[in-house]
């Protein structure tokens, strides 16, 4: 099992930063803040999920797994908590979060029904965040120009996703989750959360008024389409996600150790399991 490290981030997102705060690219800005609008309800969604399937072990195996569920609990809530302070922030400048309420709706269809769903939904997200994660691990320009405790930020997250992509998913087959709705919940992820992810980047463009702008779409083909973009350059590694023989540990993880390692007065460990 993974040896996970509970880290509490040095950085003060009290003090407002710029409503173009992606070195002045308007997509890549409302991109960045919709996916942090998802992040509070979501991690905690994670937790719960993880928590609500060890019952399902014997207590053998729950001892086993303890110490690297007790790091991915430690580490989504502090994801948690840090961005409803990033998203205090874009509530203060006007921005509606309309995607939480809609996966709340959905989640709450959940109650009473097997744990293995949420677990299984769970890993099917969290493979979608660790892809996106290493993308922004490959590609660090994009937040280049980004201030230091905001990019300090995102590509902590990116590391950590990145460094326990494998526990919900391990977790899932430990309890006996089911191969078919492994894959099945992974496509209905795959629908909703690029779905949702489109639709609220958008309000948050239009909302800045930069929805109808050139560059605006010519920003979003650049970050999403172009050869070296975040959803282009990731369709083998979903693919991927569809195999019987798939592991998460396929994905490359030396660059979020890497980082983490060049990093480590931006944080304080907290927790080491």
């Amino acid at each position: 099992m993974s040896q996970l490290v509970i880290r509490r981030l040095l950085i003060d997102l009290d003090a407002p930063f710029d409503r173009q705060w992606c070195a002045g690219n308007a997509f890549q800005t409302a991109f960045f803040n919709a996916l942090s609008m998802s992040f509070p309800f979501g991690e905690q969604f994670f937790i719960d999920a993880v928590r609500g399937a060890l019952p399902l072990l014997a207590s053998d195996a729950q001892q086993r797994c303890q110490a690297e569920v007790r790091g991915f609990i430690g580490q989504e809530a502090t994801h948690r908590r840090i961005h409803a302070l990033f998203n205090g922030q874009l509530e203060r400048q006007g921005l509606e979060d309309s995607w939480t309420p809609r996966m709340k709706q959905r989640m709450a269809l959940l109650e009473g029904q097997d744990p293995r769903h949420a677990l299984a939904i769970t890993a099917a997200t969290e493979h979608f965040t660790a892809l996106f994660a290493d993308w922004l691990l490959r590609h660090p320009r994009t937040l280049e120009a980004v201030e230091p405790r905001l990019r300090t930020m995102w590509m902590w997250h990116a590391a950590e996703e990145s460094e326990h992509k494998c526990t919900a998913f391990d977790l899932y087959r430990a309890v006996g989750g089911a191969e078919s709705w492994r894959r099945r919940w992974m496509r209905r992820v795959t629908l909703l959360f690029l779905t949702d992810l489109l639709r609220q980047t958008v309000a948050n463009l239009r909302h800045e008024k930069q929805l109808w702008k050139r560059s605006t779409w010519r920003q979003a083909w650049q970050t999403l389409f172009s050869r070296e973009g975040l959803l282009t350059s990731n369709v083998r590694a979903w693919r991927a996600y569809f195999r019987p023989t798939f592991h998460p540990s396929e994905q490359e993880g030396t660059l979020a150790q890497q980082w983490l390692a060049d990093h480590r007065d931006s944080y304080t460990p907290v927790g080491a399991n």
